[in-house]
């Protein structure tokens, strides 16, 4: 008598969605999207000013104060938050399409900006041009580099998620959502800086303090949003009576 097979293991589908419950994951779908491009575009709209965080006391890398960092560095941890969730619930393709549409997002409000920053202001504008160039004309090459770094980032974030959720069988979320966004953060990182020293728009004395710094905080915030998701997954399995691994078919 032969044994029997083993499966290899692979998220199941939740098909059976009645048209109540279908409408409401659809809606939540779309929320989730709303909040990741709003993240996204806010954090190359405010990028251009700059903080200090100093947890840990005066530390530096390379001749870079640790967490000096732009302020668009904290709704960007966000979307991977996000790509993680819609990666649990709705699965890696719901997840690129959310990606996608972040570049196209983001590109747009970019045109925009660059729209307004052409058109002269009036004498009687409480704003007036030199103002709004110095806010809000954003580098075209640092909007290069950023949205070259975020989509390798996001992708090889989305790609990597599923690796570990295949690999675990479904188990252990925390690993998945951890090592997935770390090595995703470090690309981030180091590509947008090394895109911005490629340009010259920063020195490259700056390039490992700033890549390390970048990276760091990235990593905290990474980890400090694991229980978020872990609320966040356990919300959606009991609203749609999904089991471990199980994902929703939109």
């Amino acid at each position: 008598m032969s044994s029997p097979k083993t499966t290899e293991f692979a998220p199941m589908v939740l098909k059976d969605l009645s048209p109540k419950r279908q409408f409401l994951a659809q809606h939540l779908y779309l929320l989730l999207g709303a909040l990741f491009i709003t993240s996204l575009v806010v954090s190359n709209l405010i990028f251009q000013k700059f903080f200090s965080w100093q947890p840990f006391g005066d530390f530096s890398f390379f001749g870079v104060p640790l967490f000096q960092v732009s302020v668009g560095i904290l709704p960007y941890p966000i979307t991977f938050l996000i790509t993680d969730l819609i990666s649990e619930i709705y699965g890696a393709k719901r997840a690129n399409a959310v990606v996608t549409a972040g570049i196209f997002a983001s590109l747009f409000s970019v045109g925009i900006v660059l729209v307004a920053n052409s058109v002269p202001a009036m004498e009687s504008s409480p704003v007036g041009d030199a103002l709004f160039s110095q806010v809000f004309a954003l580098s075209p090459l640092a909007v290069v580099a950023s949205m070259l770094a975020y989509l390798a980032a996001q992708y090889i974030d989305i790609s990597l998620y599923h690796f570990w959720k295949k690999l675990t069988k479904g188990r252990h979320l925390w690993l998945r959502n951890n090592f997935s966004t770390f090595l995703s953060q470090f690309v981030d990182s180091f590509l947008v800086v090394l895109l911005l020293c490629v340009f010259g728009v920063l020195p490259w004395n700056l390039f490992m303090g700033l890549v390390v710094s970048g990276f760091v905080f990235k990593v905290l915030v990474a980890a400090i949003d694991t229980p978020f998701l872990y609320l966040l997954v356990a919300w959606f399995r009991k609203k749609f009576d999904l089991a471990a691994g199980q994902e929703i078919c939109l």
